[in-house]
């Protein structure tokens, strides 16, 4: 595994060479640690890029530079060709807990703040669910509330038996927002999503299992090598036939059968007329494995 470059210093250094000072995690203004400078890690493995939230001291609860700095690098890897799979995970003993809650009691945002945040927050999840390449949430920890819904936001969820998920927000006075009333019912019918953006109960990752919103549970030990091993077998096949079928698993449920036909037709034109295609056939004859471009 490659050594873990830091995200979100430089957006936040703009403030440091203007005025001598940066705004912190929780978005007070002053002095910066190293550690409150780097709120996502990311790490290479081949084809495959690892996003570590990165503030372990609060179980990796989001923030605006957090949600920043997984903007931004959520657009350059949609961009990059060569990057296959995605990995989300936390750094330390929890994947997220949500948002930070102290944060938000010690400083009273503005509305241009409070703004920003939501903004950013769904453009995130939004991304996650829209991002060219499949992502993986390695959840090695509890996940509650925005981090519950960053999970949902992964095309495959792997989590550990250990941890706790919750979406507490009515509880709390406030509401989930990254689309989860809408993505969730879809995925597990009005009743389950009632119970558990209504209840805002906590759901064990077995639940989670047989409701189909996670894929393996597991020891939160083996969380991320069953997430890596995942990442390796999708990274072997055809980059733009996976991209086609997750941007039309995305659009299943808003269009008509017809239309899915067409946009299915449509997508094999496209793997047909590309380099990829010809050598999977060849491959295919040649009784070895295939090495895909993405052309």
């Amino acid at each position: 595994m490659g050594p873990a470059r830091p995200v979100g210093d430089r957006p936040l250094a703009r403030d440091a060479r203007e005025t001598g000072e940066a705004r912190h995690d929780d978005g007070r203004r002053g002095k910066l640690s190293p550690a409150a400078e780097v709120p996502l890690l990311v790490e290479a493995e081949g084809p495959v890029r690892i996003l570590r939230l990165n503030r372990p001291r609060r179980l990796n609860a989001v923030s605006l530079p957090m949600y920043e700095a997984l903007e931004a690098e959520l657009a350059r890897i949609g961009a990059d060709f060569e990057t296959r799979v995605v990995i989300v995970t936390g750094t330390g003993r929890g994947f997220c807990s949500g948002a930070d809650l102290k944060a938000h009691r010690d400083h009273e945002a503005s509305q241009a703040e409070r703004h920003a945040y939501i903004e950013t927050s769904q453009r995130v999840f939004r991304a996650l669910q829209t991002l060219p390449q499949p992502v993986v949430a390695a959840v090695n920890g509890h996940a509650i509330g925005a981090g519950c819904e960053l999970a949902l936001s992964c095309d495959f969820v792997i989590v550990a038996e250990e941890a706790k998920l919750r979406m507490p927000e009515v509880a709390l006075g406030t509401f989930i927002g990254g689309g989860t009333a809408y993505t969730l019912r879809r995925r597990v019918g009005h009743a389950r999503a009632a119970e558990l953006i209504l209840l805002g109960r906590y759901f064990t990752p077995e639940e989670a299992g047989a409701w189909g919103l996670a894929n393996e549970v597991l020891p939160a030990e083996e969380v991320l090598p069953a997430a890596l091993d995942l990442a390796s077998r999708l990274a072997r096949n055809a980059p733009i036939s996976m991209r086609l079928a997750k941007r039309l698993l995305d659009l299943a449920e808003s269009v008509d059968p017809d239309e899915a036909l067409r946009l299915e037709a449509e997508a094999l034109f496209t793997c047909m007329a590309s380099e990829d295609w010809r050598e999977g056939l060849e491959a295919f004859a040649e009784q070895r494995a295939p090495i895909y471009r993405g052309r």
